[in-house]
C-alpha cells in the first residue's frame, strides 16, 4: 500500500461522514470517557472526530499517515489549534523512529483504523508503548468478516473483528481488559444493502444524511440490544 498516493475514495467516504453531525457526535460521546490528559488520535483523516476533542478543549495531538490528510488538519479551522504529526503504526523502526513518543500519552485511540493493515498485532503493541502505565488504549473495527464488501475493497480492508478476535489481539502481556462491545448495529442493514448488494463503491452521500437523520432512533437500538451486535465493534484496554 502507497500511502504517498492520494486516497480519493477514502477521502469522498470522510467528506460524506463530515455532514453526518449526530453520528460523529455519537462517536465521540461513545469513547469519550475514556480519553483524559494527554490523547494521541490515530488515522485523524478530515477531523471528523478530532473536531469534538478540540472544542472541548481536550490535550489532543492528532495524527495521520497521509501527507493529503495532515495538510488538510494543519490548515482547516476546526483543527488547526491542535498539534498533527505523521505516523506509521507498522513502521518497522517504531521505536526508534517515533522515540520521542514513547510513554507520552494517558490515552490512545484509532477508530477504523487497524483494519487498514496486516500486521494488526504489531500495531497494537506500538500503540501501547505510547502510553503510560494505567494508560487507555481505545480501538474501533468493522466487525464480522460475512459484511466484508465492495466497500471494504475501495477502502482497502484487510479484515473485519469480531469481540473476542480483537480482544486477542489487544490482550497482550502489558495490557488488560477494560469493557469491550459492538456499536451501530443498524448500520448493518445499510451497509450490506448498498455496499453488498448493490456493490457501490462510496457511501452516498444521500444515504449518509437519512442515516444521520436516525442516529436517535439507532442510539437506543444499540442500548436496547445491549451493544450485543454492530456494524463496528470497539475494544478498550489499560496498559499495565
Amino acid at each position: 500500500m502507497d500511502y504517498k498516493e492520494v486516497d480519493f475514495e477514502g477521502e469522498e467516504t470522510l467528506k460524506a461522514i463530515a455532514n453526518a453531525n449526530k453520528f460523529n457526535a455519537w462517536m465521540y460521546q461513545t469513547i469519550q470517557g475514556y480519553c483524559e490528559g494527554d490523547i494521541l488520535e490515530i488515522g485523524s483523516g478530515i477531523g471528523n472526530i478530532s473536531k469534538y476533542f478540540i472544542a472541548d478543549k481536550k490535550s489532543i495531538t492528532l495524527s495521520d499517515i497521509r501527507a493529503q490528510y495532515r495538510d488538510f488538519l494543519m490548515e482547516a479551522e476546526e483543527t488547526k489549534s491542535a498539534p498533527t504529526i505523521e505516523m506509521d503504526i507498522v513502521d518497522p523502526d517504531f521505536s526508534t523512529k517515533y522515540a520521542q513518543y514513547h510513554q507520552k500519552f494517558n490515552a490512545v485511540f484509532a477508530l477504523n483504523v487497524v483494519e487498514h493493515v496486516k500486521e494488526d498485532q504489531t500495531a497494537i503493541k506500538n500503540l501501547l508503548s505510547l502510553l503510560k502505565p494505567g494508560g487507555k488504549l481505545i480501538i474501533l473495527v468493522p466487525a464480522y468478516a460475512a459484511l466484508f464488501n465492495s466497500f471494504d475493497v475501495e477502502l482497502m480492508h484487510y479484515k473485519r473483528y469480531t469481540r473476542s478476535n480483537l480482544k486477542a489481539i489487544m490482550l497482550q502481556k502489558n495490557s488488560e481488559l477494560i469493557k469491550s462491545f459492538y456499536f451501530n448495529f443498524a448500520g448493518i442493514f445499510g451497509w450490506f444493502i448498498v455496499g453488498g448488494l448493490l456493490k457501490k463503491k462510496i457511501i452516498p452521500s444521500e444515504n449518509m444524511r437519512l442515516y444521520n437523520t436516525l442516529v436517535p432512533i439507532f442510539k437506543l437500538v444499540d442500548r436496547c440490544i445491549f451493544n450485543l451486535a454492530g456494524l463496528s465493534v470497539v475494544c478498550v484496554v489499560r496498559k499495565k
